[in-house]
């Protein structure tokens, strides 16, 4: 099989801002897989936080052997943007050989549109309360947060979206002292869930630590490696194709979380249709879908997702899958 790599860039619709900084373009990696008569494709977003670039990711791949499967995947490379792109590449590439979607070759109900959250980006109070404004006829707001300043954005931006349920990220910003005070906060300012408050290496604190709104993992959890050391921390666990290392790991991370009596978050980096595609189908029955990446952009893939007041629907098989 051939492997083709390129990088694109898709300017983001404005500016982006989380705790760790800002971006006016989203960088990705495109991989095709073609077997001479059929091409599958998948997206990833080499992410820093993770010590990934877009040459680190890209050398992973090309170092890979040119026969290859899912299964032989997971031993050639760690869970991580590399062996996303190349896994859902894959998928895409067994779904056009077999004539099939992928959520039956993966045994699946055929899915339908999930609601999905909208980020308003980092920014003063007055900023993200007209963020929440213009988006207020939206059901679902995700506030990004994690400075030591955030409860006069909070309230500006519940102020903004007075009738939106609200969930809250803090990128790991937080320290135990200022979550505990933030945290009746939340929830009289009607929060429904706070993602990664501490960073991921610092969590062991939220052991005993009364959680009035539930907690989500992101940082903190990967791929099915994670779960144990989550126990006595987390309600929820935040599943991203980009972390698991692709749909294969993602539906084996969400069938073993949901075990373990986890609650299911799936999110996105900063994407496009393509990225978010197969995580659609992960995202099917979710306690909270966070696909909202093409959202942000200006410009995105031929055949984009469709998003409309159902939601996020699954993608044509144009697109993916």
């Amino acid at each position: 099989m051939r492997i083709d790599i390129t990088r694109d860039v898709f300017r983001l619709a404005q500016a982006f801002t989380i705790s760790r900084g800002s971006r006016t373009e989203a960088h990705v990696l495109t991989v095709q897989i073609s077997d001479g008569t059929h091409t599958g494709w998948g997206e990833c977003v080499p992410y820093a936080r993770y010590d990934e670039t877009l040459d680190s990711v890209t050398a992973e791949i090309e170092a890979l052997p040119t026969a290859l499967s899912r299964a032989a995947l997971c031993d050639l490379l760690p869970a991580g943007a590399a062996r996303n792109a190349v896994d859902c590449a894959l998928w895409d590439l067994e779904c056009k050989r077999a004539g099939k979607r992928a959520w039956e070759l993966a045994g699946l109900q055929t899915p339908g549109p999930e609601i999905t959250a909208y980020t308003l980006s980092l920014d003063t109070p007055e900023a993200m309360q007209a963020q929440a404004a213009q988006n207020a006829h939206r059901p679902l707001l995700k506030i990004k947060l994690g400075t030591p300043d955030d409860m006069p954005r909070l309230e500006a931006v519940r102020a903004g979206a007075p009738n939106a349920q609200i969930i809250v990220d803090a990128n790991e910003g937080w320290s135990a002292a200022v979550y505990a005070d933030l945290a009746p906060h939340l929830l009289r300012l009607g929060v429904q869930l706070v993602e990664q408050p501490l960073p991921a290496g610092e969590d062991d604190a939220l052991i005993g630590m009364e959680r009035p709104v539930p907690v989500c993992a992101d940082e903190s959890c990967h791929d099915r490696a994670s779960l144990p050391a989550l126990k006595g921390k987390y309600d929820l666990i935040n599943i991203k194709i980009d972390k698991t290392g692709g749909l294969t790991e993602a539906l084996a991370l969400r069938d073993a979380a949901r075990a373990e009596g986890y609650g299911i978050m799936v999110g996105c980096m900063v994407g496009s249709s393509l990225a978010m595609a197969p995580a659609t189908l992960v995202a099917q029955g979710a306690a909270v879908t966070d696909l909202d990446g093409p959202l942000l952009l200006a410009e995105d893939r031929n055949a984009p997702l469709v998003f409309d007041d159902a939601g996020v629907h699954p993608p044509t098989a144009e697109l993916w899958g």
